[in-house]
């Protein structure tokens, strides 16, 4: 299949894998090239530019296909070596940045001199119509679905994808509920060039994180999320379990006196106790409404060879057969 985005990073199908925190290694995102899609090493996972630099490099051992680093922008204290981690980027020969919270721009000169190609990750169209206006090569539209930060205006993909087709002149894929041909399918169809899945491919055999955390998944259904930070303005879907039950209760009992020192317990530092050890009660963490969709923990191949096959399906046979 050829769409403006596999022409754009040069790949196979119009399937890339999201970065996820504590998820996206190079195990992951090797698999996803080989099976031709486009796999993102997560960059604030390895903290700073010496351990992303080694990361890249072992995904260049583990692939000849393009992938991709996902940059993240935080409004934080101490903030990364955001210089540093660009410059490994570039000095590693890596083609795409997937880049999310607070605006590219500052960056966008030093990536695109090299030659890199850039989406960024919106939850609004007017966000998108930002990004495409600094020089974005692409976005990726993410709905309200979607597990991680769905922004404030709580606009489903149904809505926000036909938008974003009538606004937008670079192309987008969909992100938030992607999970099978289905999805692939409807998002071509209301516009997009290609789909974004994060919670689908930690239920894969080749995701580098804990057998309980691909359970749970699997054991999930759509009404398992929940939304956390909603009075920070910071919101989360994540999935539940006691530590987020706590925090919701916290939120509903402080109002408008919540701090984020508040929820600090459920929230921080937690993603290692749950990705790596299976610690899945020790606080939040980001999946999405579609893991009422997941039932099997896959090889990546199976998946994107499976959903481009039923994609040919339900395109040529079940949408055909209608007229």
């Amino acid at each position: 299949m050829k769409t403006k985005i596999t022409e754009l990073f040069g790949i196979q199908h119009p399937i890339i894998q999201g970065g996820m925190h504590y998820v996206g290694f190079a195990e992951l995102a090797a698999a996803v090239s080989n099976a031709g899609g486009l796999g993102i090493i997560t960059g604030l996972t390895q903290g700073t530019p010496e351990k992303l630099a080694n990361e890249i490099a072992r995904c260049r051992e583990m692939t000849d296909k393009p992938f991709g680093v996902n940059i993240t922008f935080l409004p934080t204290v101490n903030s990364p070596d955001y210089a540093g981690l660009m410059q490994v980027i570039i000095d590693g020969g890596v083609t795409v940045v997937e880049t999310a919270g607070n605006n590219p721009a500052k960056w966008l000169p030093m990536l695109k001199d090299a030659g890199i190609k850039v989406i960024h990750k919106c939850t609004a169209v007017r966000h998108a119509l930002k990004a495409q206006s600094i020089g974005c090569d692409a976005v990726s539209v993410d709905g309200f679905e979607c597990g991680g930060h769905p922004g404030e205006d709580d606009i489903p993909n149904f809505i926000l994808l036909p938008r974003a087709a009538d606004e937008l002149e670079i192309p987008f894929v969909a992100s938030g509920g992607m999970a099978d041909a289905r999805s692939l399918v409807g998002a071509l169809a209301m516009g997009a060039e290609g789909i974004n899945m994060g919670t689908r491919f930690i239920a894969t055999q080749e995701a580098p994180v804990h057998e309980n955390v691909k359970a749970a998944i699997v054991g999930a259904s759509e009404l398992d999320t929940r939304l956390v930070m909603r009075p920070l303005r910071n919101t989360e879907r994540v999935l539940t379990n006691p530590a987020v039950e706590r925090l919701l209760e916290k939120e509903k009992a402080l109002g408008a006196d919540l701090k984020f020192e508040d929820i600090i317990e459920e929230v921080a530092g937690v993603y290692p106790r749950i990705m790596t050890n299976g610690d899945m009660d020790a606080g939040a963490w980001s999946c999405g409404m579609v893991a009422g969709l997941i039932n099997d923990i896959p090889t990546v191949k199976d998946l994107i060879d499976e959903i481009m096959s039923e994609a040919d399906s339900i395109i040529n046979q079940r949408l055909t057969g209608l007229y």
